[in-house]
């Protein structure tokens, strides 16, 4: 790298060498993976009994009661794209019948949370819904909604949009957080431990929404809560190019560096503490009266993990004290059914030593169980049996873009997935000396995502990091258990908030 580069790469902040790496990610793209098969019911995927469920529903809270548990929720994301379709409508030419999806907004206002709030904005204008309906304004009710002049939704984050509606009031997604942790994440002292990942614009925002709210719903539960925070590292941002692969320098002659998308978040991930660390997405939250089967899987996942945990953590002790044929044989059945692993075909050939060094690298590993629901249409990872290099095959959660659609093998295995990730995860992230992974190390930098964009007109190419639950997480030992349908309910448009999920 020419040394002017260099030197404005090290003024903004950034690593010459990663960046060099970046580029050479652009130059080289990214390798697809070799899939064996998607994982199904019975292949890859536990469908859990009623006995099993209920069994997990009572040893769960037990032992929950004597860890560190905390919900970890990604929140810095801007709902602006919710209202994507309402923006367009406010720069058009205000003529609704272009437009099916406001119209319907339009036809529904009345069942949304932040009915009354808009209703408010309006009046203290001398106007009101109702006449804006009736006059056909529609634009002022999306100026009211939108713009920071009114509620100023479409510059906030999902998390702190009202979603549901209550007798005694509305419900933004962190209050609907909070009430799930009481839920399901109760952990030693009878503390409810939340992290949530934020932009630094919007902390603010989320400490007086939390301040609010939080007092009653300890009073209500009387358990005790331990909010934190944190924002996503400028330092994972990753360089720009132009389509020559060439830094892309904006007017004032610096080099644009982009947020790496959700996969930036290992490092925030990396930095909690907890023994057992559930994540979900900030706006797959439903109302109370939905919330039970979501609570019953969520407890059940994390109890399912912490058995295989003991399981492996005895394992790996065992192998300790020394590798014989008993220790191995213990090992290989802890790696084999309880977490489902795929050994080398040629594993069994191997000398003893050679195989308990090889089960013992299996083990020592960060753990995830990761709810599957069946496949209906939604975007998500995918999940897949992947072939590694040893020659072991391992769980994976997979994008589209990390798979050779032009192979016919892969594109037959693509085709019959049946279930997908809806971001539905417990972690542990702790050793069985109770001393913390360095999760950078179990991720794979080869499965990250190149994307198109444009930026003052002109063409660039993005580059986002492993996702934090497909390529981060690679080297992690995975269980996919398949969850209800509806304990995936996410928001991805205003509209969204009219199913009945949400009213």
């Amino acid at each position: 790298m020419e040394n002017h580069l260099t030197d404005r790469i090290l003024a903004q902040g950034m690593d010459p060498k990663t960046v060099v790496q970046q580029i050479k990610h652009f130059e080289n793209g990214f390798p697809f993976l070799n899939i064996t098969a998607p994982a199904t019911p019975g292949d890859g995927i536990k469908v859990l009994t009623d006995k099993e469920l209920r069994h997990f529903l009572m040893t769960y809270p037990e032992k929950a009661s004597h860890i560190e548990v905390l919900k970890f929720v990604p929140a810095s994301g801007a709902a602006s794209r919710m209202f994507k379709d309402l923006f367009a409508f406010l720069e058009g030419d205000g003529d609704i019948s272009k437009s099916a999806f406001v119209r319907k907004f339009m036809d529904n206002i009345e069942k949304f949370a932040f009915y009354e709030d808009l209703d408010e904005v309006l009046e203290s204008k001398g106007s009101s819904i109702y006449q804006a309906l009736d006059t056909k304004d529609y634009k002022s009710i999306l100026a009211a909604l939108l713009l920071d002049e009114g509620l100023g939704y479409g510059n906030l984050p999902k998390g702190l949009l009202k979603f549901h509606r209550y007798k005694e009031g509305r419900r933004t997604p962190v209050y609907e957080h909070l009430i799930e942790g009481v839920q399901y994440a109760i952990g030693t002292g009878s503390l409810v431990k939340i992290h949530f990942t934020v932009s630094p614009e919007h902390t603010e925002k989320f400490e007086k929404e939390i301040g609010t709210i939080l007092p009653g719903i300890e009073k209500e539960f009387g358990i005790n809560f331990e909010i934190s925070y944190s924002q996503q590292k400028k330092s994972t941002d990753t360089i720009a190019v132009n389509t020559d692969n060439t830094p892309f320098t904006e007017e004032d002659g610096s080099i644009l560096f982009r947020p790496a998308g959700h996969g930036a978040l290992l490092e925030n991930l990396n930095e909690v503490s907890a023994d057992l660390i559930f994540i979900k997405n900030v706006d797959n939250v439903v109302p109370d009266r939905l919330k039970e089967e979501t609570k019953n899987y969520k407890m059940a996942i994390g109890g399912l993990l912490l058995e295989v945990q003991e399981k492996v953590f005895s394992a790996l002790k065992d192998l300790d004290d020394g590798i014989d044929e008993k220790s191995l044989r213990n090992a290989e059945a802890v790696f084999t059914h309880d977490i489902g692993g795929k050994l080398p075909e040629d594993f069994h050939t191997n000398s003893l030593e050679h195989r308990g060094i090889f089960l013992r690298s299996k083990l020592h590993r960060p753990i995830r169980v990761c709810g599957m629901v069946k496949n209906t249409g939604e975007p998500g990872g995918g999940p897949f049996w992947v072939k590694e290099t040893d020659g072991s095959q391992s769980l994976q959660i997979l994008e589209t873009a990390q798979i050779d659609l032009n192979d016919a093998e892969s594109k037959k295995h693509f085709n019959a997935a049946t279930h997908f990730n809806p971001v539905d995860l417990v972690c542990a992230t702790r050793n069985y000396k109770g001393e913390p992974f360095d999760l950078l190390k179990y991720r794979d930098m080869m499965t990250g995502f190149i994307t198109e964009k444009s930026k003052s007109g002109k063409d660039l190419k993005a580059l986002e990091l492993p996702g934090l639950w497909n390529g981060a997480m690679a080297g992690w030992n995975t269980i996919f258990v398949e969850v209800p349908l509806i304990t995936f309910n996410p928001v991805k448009t205003v509209n969204d908030l009219l199913r009945d999920e949400h009213q």
